[in-house]
This record gives structure tokens, sequence and C-alpha cells, in this order.
């Protein structure tokens, strides 16, 4: 059977892939591998594979401040959002703690409207050190109607919400801790208000799906989607700002001055508008005022909203474990998978597309779905540039089984290459023009975006590419220093080395080899956890924290979860 075919097979009862693979408790208490490791990859016991953790560790700890940790101290010095998240998934392995303090700091800056910004400043740095700077955004003062803090300075955009998501693996890491803290009863409400800010206030097209109002939010800075919507806008003067990042790397690798001048004038734009979101949409198009929804940029990203879906079901695991039932939050990700297929999928192409909400002819704009009348015609139209944010969605767990069987044959397929011309896949289009393999998101790959498609793969099925792609995260993280970036083909770090979320995921992959990254314990195999011993005998366990009982073995996730508590 082809291997994308393999991907209709699934049950309609499943756990999330990204949820933990055993019964969670303090990492230390793990006393037994499931299943055997990888081939090709040293097992978690082989002194290089222990090297290979120290040393990870170590990145983190030399790019921690005092409560959070910056992605890399020369490039980027302060806090950001989405490297956050991803750094605290990694750190909980080293300190539950520590990662519980990683994502409590990033919220303490949240905005009165519920935006978590997508960089919170070191007052420390000095300001020459990074643009945009404090003094560009003007937060206290230019954001204070939305509700800035006063007390510490942070940009007026964000980024992508994978917080939730990253808040329930930390606590799935020592629950006894986490609910000892009071951990996520604090965290719940700030993210489910970081939600609704982005479910209410950034709904520009009227489907149900966010939108972005700057490259800076998608977190693919200057990835080729973007060329046609910053086309439209007049780029900042030149001489108006001065380019820190420039001291620190190449600038053939980094995005362009015209584009950078493209990025500080939407920025300068939304600041002097009071980061106001308060656009309306209609039928022809979106209108509004000074704020996002009257502005030329404006674009649907599919890796934004996925992140945003996976966080929902997040949310849910997380409001179950205080008392609730989480259903409607699993409700409203399913309504959100069918808006994201409905708004952005192409079936010819095998992938999602982002959508120009300010393009096209709104009146035409390029609409998959069939001639049905009775539904909103789309505004916009589709961006016809293949990057990863495409194939981003496949970590959802409710994606229709033909679109989950055809991101996968894309990301096999000529355009990405992976498992044949590439190890890991390249965030764009290795056919198209504009592919340059070390220019930041124009072609080279990046470990995160590797880290979720690993999880996609292996939720839908496919365990053998999951695998594959597993062993090369490892050995390029490796090889390259923890890379901030690398060349798909050669794997030759770019940008910045030591670089955290590079780190963090290695050590969360390297934990997956102590559960043969399956989520299932092989026959005969004794785990000890918490005090508890698990023994399996032929039938598969899973302790994934879903709540969603695994057939055939009597064990739900919340009850494991719960079991794995520390006294």
């Amino acid at each position: 059977m082809d291997r994308t075919a393999q991907l209709i097979v699934r049950p309609a009862e499943y756990a999330v892939a990204y949820d933990p693979a055993t019964p969670p408790g303090p990492p230390q208490r793990a006393t037994a591998h499931l299943g055997a490791a990888h081939p090709g990859t040293p097992h978690s016991g082989t002194p290089h594979s222990a090297d290979l953790r120290r040393r990870a560790a170590n990145v983190l700890a030399g790019n921690r401040t005092r409560n959070s940790t910056v992605p890399s101290p020369g490039l980027y010095p302060h806090q950001w959002s989405w490297d956050s998240a991803f750094i605290a998934i990694g750190l909980r392995h080293v300190s539950p703690r520590r990662a519980q303090t990683e994502l409590e700091t990033l919220l303490d800056a949240q905005w009165g409207d519920g935006r978590i910004p997508h960089i919170v400043f070191n007052p420390s740095v000095p300001l020459d050190a990074y643009f945009p700077s404090p003094d560009f955004w003007r937060s206290s003062t230019a954001g204070r109607a939305a509700g800035a803090p006063r007390t510490v300075q942070t940009s007026g955009i964000v980024q992508p919400p994978v917080h939730a998501l990253a808040t329930w693996l930390v606590h799935c890491a020592d629950p006894g801790l986490s609910r000892a803290r009071g951990f996520l009863t604090r965290m719940y409400p700030r993210l489910a208000a970081w939600h609704r800010y982005l479910l209410h206030r950034r709904d520009l097209g009227g489907g149900g799906l966010v939108s972005v109002v700057h490259p800076w939010e998608q977190g693919m800075d200057n990835a080729p989607s973007w060329d046609a919507p910053l086309s439209r806008i007049t780029p900042a003067p030149a001489r108006s700002f001065r380019r820190a990042d420039l001291d620190h790397g190449a600038p053939e690798d980094r995005p362009t001055d015209l584009d950078y001048g493209r990025y500080v004038r939407l920025a300068t734009d939304y600041r002097d508008g009071g980061y106001e979101d308060g656009g309306v949409v209609g039928g022809h198009g979106v209108r509004g005022g000074h704020g996002a929804g009257g502005r030329e940029f404006a674009v649907e990203d599919p890796s934004f909203n996925a992140l945003l879906i996976a966080s929902e079901h997040a949310l849910a695991r997380i409001a179950h474990e205080l008392g609730a039932t989480g259903t409607a939050r699993h409700a409203r990700a399913e309504r959100l998978t069918a808006a994201l297929v409905e708004r952005l999928w192409d079936p010819a192409e095998g992938m999602f597309f982002c959508r120009d909400l300010r393009g096209g002819d709104p009146e035409r704009g390029r609409d998959l779905r069939g001639g049905d009348p009775g539904r909103r015609p789309l505004t916009g139209a589709l961006i016809p540039e293949r990057g990863i944010s495409g194939l981003v969605p496949l970590l959802l767990p409710g994606l229709p089984r033909e679109v989950a069987a055809g991101l996968v044959g894309t990301l096999r397929g000529p355009h990405f290459g992976l498992g044949t011309a590439t190890r890991l896949a390249p965030s764009y289009d290795l056919l198209g023009e504009a592919f340059d393999p070390h220019r930041y998101w124009r072609g080279p790959a990046w470990f995160n975006t590797s880290w979720l498609l690993e999880r996609g793969l292996r939720l839908h099925g496919d365990q053998a590419g999951a695998d594959a792609l597993r062993r090369a995260v490892l050995d390029i993280a490796d090889s390259s220093d923890f890379a901030e970036y690398v060349d798909p083909y050669t794997g030759e770090a770019c940008g910045a080395t030591g670089f955290s979320w590079t780190a963090a995921l290695t050590l969360d992959l390297l934990h997956d080899d102590t559960t043969s990254g399956t989520g299932a314990m092989t026959s005969g195999t004794t785990v000890t956890t918490s005090g508890t011993t698990v023994t399996t005998s032929g039938t598969d366990v899973t302790a994934s924290g879903t709540g969603v009982m695994t057939p055939g073995t009597g064990i739900t996730g919340i009850t494991a979860l719960k079991g794995g508590d520390r006294g």
C-alpha cells in the first residue's frame, strides 16, 4: 500500500500525538525505556545521546535571563512569544518549574485586550541592540487604549498562538508541581483571553479564521507568500531606521532593505493607529478605520490558524483538568478546522495557501468550494506560493483523511522533497523562483517546523516517516551546533548558533527516545512513575493525557495523568 494511502485508515477516536506518550511525572522518575531505540539514532542511554542532551541543556542555561530565555543573546536579546512557547516545551524535561516560569513571565506582559505581544523587552538591554526597540513601539502610550501594561515595554503585534499547547505539555511534565503551584488555574483565563482576542478581533475575513496584520506576526518573516501583499506597501525611508540584525548575520541571508522598510511602515501605521483592531468585514472585502481592518496588509495564514486550533484542543484538556468538560473548545477547534479547509485548502495542489484579504477581485476570490449559493463569498484570493506554512496543518487531528494524505504527498513530492532531496523540509518550494537555501524563510529548513511536521506525521499514521524526520532533526541539530536554521540540502548552519528553540526541541525529541515516539508501550515493558508500576502484556497502553479511552486497554489518559501525581 502506498504510504500516503495508509493515512485513510484512522480510528474514529484518536489521541493527539503531541500529548505526552507516558504517564507524566517528574522526568527523573522514568526508570525504563519503552520500546527499542530508533534505528540510526543513539539510544537515550548512550554517551552520544547524553552528550547531546547536556549540550542542549547548556544552550538553554546560557541563553537564560532572570525569568525567561532569549532566542539568541546577540541577534535576539529579548523574550519572544512563540520562541518561549517552544522553549518551554523542551525546558520541561530539564526543569518543569523553569518551564512554567518561562510561560508565566511572557503572560505577565499580556495586554488588557488579551493579546500576547511578540516581544517583551528587557530594560537592561541597550536600545540600539535590537530594532525595532521599545522606543519605536511605544507600547505603554500608543497601546494605552488596548490595555498595554505600564510597567513593562513590549511590541504591539503578536505571534502564533502555541502557548496553550505549551502550557498543557509543561503541566504534563510534572502535574504534581503544576497543581501545587496552581499553574493551570492561573494560566487558563489568560490563555482564554488570548484566544478570544484572536477569534473576535482578528477575524477580518468574516469566515472564522484569524488574520495577521504584519509578516512578523506569522513568524515566517520574509516568506515569499508575503511578497504580493507587501508590494502594495510604501516602504519607510531607509534613513528612518537602523537594522541591528545585520550586525549579527550575513546580509545575503537576511530580509532585504526594501522588505524591511515595508515591515517598518506597517508597524508604524499600526502603532500610530493605537494598535486598534477595529476593522469590519463586509461582503466586498475588508474595510475599517485606522486599525488593522483598514490596513493594506491582512492575510489568513494556514500555520497561524493551525496552531490556534491545536491550542484550542489543548485548552479543552486544561479545562478538563480543572473540572470542566472542555466540550465547547473541542467543538470550536473542529469548526476552525472546517473553516481552514474551506478557505485555505487547494485540493489540486495538495496543500494549504495563505489568503490575501486585500488581494485579487473580492467578488471573484479563488473559491475552491464549489458553487453553493448559500455560502458567504470568499474575500480576497489565495496566494500561489508554496510555503512550509501550508503543510503545518498536518499537526491537526480533525483533518479530513484526503487532506492529510494530500499534505503527506506534497511533503514528500518534488516541491519539498522530504526523505529524498532533503532530510528536513525547506521553508519554501524547492522549485519556486524565489527559493534561496540560505535566505531566512525563503528556503532554509527550520527546526520548529520540523518538530511540528514530525508530530503531524506520527499523528496521521506515518511512523516510519516521523522516525526518519526525528533522526534528521537530532543529527542536524547536533552537527550544526543548534543552528537557527540550515541549508535544506546540506544541513549547513545558517543564522545564529546556540539557538534556543533548536536546543529545546532537541531535548523534546531526545525525551521521545525513551518512549519510542509512538505513545505505545511494547509487550513486557515495565515503567515506574511516581511509585506506580505498570506492566503491559500484549496490548498497547497509552497515557496521552487526552481523556480519550485507548481501545482495549481500560485506561484513560486522564486516569493515567492523575496517577502520575507526586505525593
